[in-house]
């Protein structure tokens, strides 16, 4: 005689349960939305233009400055921008600039993607625009996140250092 194993499958039925459909969700764009969209496509392109042109404006400050100073310590050594010293300034109006520009990039594409989507109805466009929206914020949330901490060790530094003060200045 053979003999013959029972396996039992795992993914089978009870037999008295019939098989339920998976709900596929699905999302839909009304003509409300897709308004909505444009419109909004529309404001996110001239902010995202408005931060190009603030990050120029930036860009051209830095070397402003770095000529300015470099004018003011001639004629006036020893000054306190002097001291802080041209390249310094420069590279801080750089970092700045480059701080706006890419929120302002990413504001950018995600509205020409948005307009594509709406006027195309093309749904890689779509989930591009939304990728680029979702890129924005991450950058903010991420950057307050940085602001706030240095915030908190900042006080938390002039807390020690006043305690530290009146702990000397008291003997």
């Amino acid at each position: 005689m053979e003999n013959f194993e029972e396996t039992e499958d795992t993914n089978a039925l009870p037999e008295n349960e019939t098989p339920v459909e998976q709900p596929q969700i699905k999302l839909i764009v009304t003509e409300d939305i897709r308004s909505y969209l444009y419109d909004m496509a529309k404001w996110t392109k001239f902010l995202g233009i408005f931060g190009f042109v603030i990050s120029a404006l930036l860009v051209m400050c830095a070397f402003g400055a770095t000529a300015f100073i470099a004018v003011l310590s001639k004629y006036s050594p020893g000054t306190q921008m002097g001291s802080l010293g041209a390249g310094f300034i420069m590279v801080y109006f750089i970092f700045l600039a480059l701080l706006y520009f890419y929120p302002s990039l990413m504001l950018f594409k995600h509205a020409s993607a948005a307009q594509k989507a709406v006027l195309f109805g093309d749904q890689l466009s779509l989930s591009a625009s939304m990728s680029n929206l979702k890129s924005f914020f991450k950058f903010w949330g991420i950057l307050l996140i940085v602001l706030i901490a240095m915030y908190v060790l900042i006080f938390v530094f002039a807390g020690i250092v006043g305690i530290a003060g009146t702990a000397m200045g008291g003997h």
